[in-house]
């Protein structure tokens, strides 16, 4: 095993992890304000919806399917289905997800692209993210194409052995297990590891965001307009009283306190 594989495979997804980790807390402890998507929604509606929501349905189902495949021991999974057979599956639910994925990614970026009032909100951060991710997914998809020419599901059972490698403390053995997959599962490998650097620079910080704190807080009362109150309004008097004013009384003044002229 070569070095340069080790560092890679063996060594750069501790480091990548702690960088996330580390990253994310720092930013959330300085800067709470700043940990959002920053819906641009309100900007712009335009295809907005079609796209978020096939873009957010793949990145689920892809990122659901590659935790349980990946970190799944196949001992485990061989009472139920053969390793070829969860390649196969693998391939048609990553290759069916990754597509409407793609779809929609590819809209977002035209959109971030091409509206003025979108473009003008964004920052170098939001479109870079966008295209690290059009190209993970591409790469992705690839390998779905290349997994064609084994279906055996050995290069499965190699990239499952990384993962779980990397989970139990064995940077050898999980760099020695990816050292001969074909490059585009190395790259495909690499750029996610990436992804978790860039993490906590960038709006995918909201991915680990839940608004726990809604279900306890306090009921809002809202009022449809043209509804009476349930308590009566008090009610004003018609007319205006102006109040009563005291007025001066004249002070008696005694004659021996008038001054008199001299003669």
């Amino acid at each position: 095993m070569s070095n340069f594989n080790f560092l890679l495979f063996g060594v750069y997804p501790y480091i990548a992890l702690a960088i996330c980790l580390i990253g994310s807390w720092a930013r959330f402890d300085l800067s709470q304000y700043s940990w959002k998507a920053g819906s641009s929604q309100m900007l712009s509606n335009n295809r907005m919806r079609l796209a978020s929501n096939l873009f957010h349905v793949g990145i689920i189902f892809i990122l659901a399917g590659h935790f349980v495949g990946l970190l799944m021991p196949e001992a485990l999974y061989h009472h139920f289905i053969s390793s070829g057979q969860k390649q196969i599956v693998a391939m048609v639910s990553g290759g069916f997800f990754g597509i409407l994925c793609l779809i929609g990614l590819v809209m977002l970026i035209q959109r971030r692209l091409t509206d003025a009032r979108v473009r003008a909100t964004s920052n170098t951060s939001d479109i870079m993210i966008l295209f690290v991710l059009l190209a993970q997914l591409v790469l992705g998809l690839l390998t779905t194409v290349a997994s064609t020419g084994h279906l055996d599901g050995s290069v499965m059972v190699l990239l499952g052995t990384w993962a779980q490698s990397l989970v139990t403390l064995q940077p050898v053995k999980a760099a020695g297990a990816i050292e001969s997959v074909s490059v585009i599962y190395k790259l495909h490998v690499f750029l996610g590891m990436t992804l978790f650097v860039l993490f906590p620079f960038t709006r995918l910080v909201h991915i680990v965001s839940a608004p726990v704190w809604y279900l306890g807080r306090r009921y809002q009362i809202v009022r449809q307009k043209g509804v009476k109150p349930a308590m009566p309004r008090p009610q004003r008097p018609r007319t205006y009283e102006a109040p009563v004013r005291e007025t001066a009384v004249p002070v008696a003044v005694p004659a021996a306190a008038k001054s008199t002229s001299p003669v």
